[in-house]
């Protein structure tokens, strides 16, 4: 069994940062780990996934350069540094596991099996 658990979000104004975090308890190692996002009546959106490694990282286009995806592996937890805030960016945020042992990156959501509760993240302009 898998539990994750984001946190980090909150209130800011277009224009500025917050970083979120997905700690991870479970099996994590050798697996992916994504960070998707859903705004009210949207469909769940691919944000930025990253490997194991950390080697390798897969970003959306409309997060390409203000988002930086990253993992701690001895602390099991995953991060998104969001720079660069824009309204749009409104949404529950949510962070995933890819649901085969040493795959590739993917940004389809099917290809996640285990999901946190996810944390509001709020863009004002």
């Amino acid at each position: 069994q898998v539990q994750l658990v984001e946190s980090g979000g909150g209130l800011v104004q277009a224009g500025g940062s917050l970083r979120l975090s997905c700690a991870a308890s479970g099996r994590t190692f050798n697996y992916v780990m994504g960070w998707f996002r859903q705004a009210p009546g949207k469909e769940r959106e691919f944000v930025a996934a990253i490997t194991w490694s950390g080697s390798t990282t897969h970003y959306a286009d409309s997060v390409k350069g203000r988002f930086t995806i990253s993992r701690d592996n001895a602390k099991n937890t995953v991060y998104l540094q969001m720079n660069s805030l824009e309204p749009e960016d409104t949404a529950v945020y949510l962070c995933a596991r890819g649901a085969v042992y040493g795959a590739g990156l993917s940004s389809a959501p099917a290809s996640y099996d285990y999901w946190g509760q996810g944390t509001q993240v709020t863009v004002s302009s």
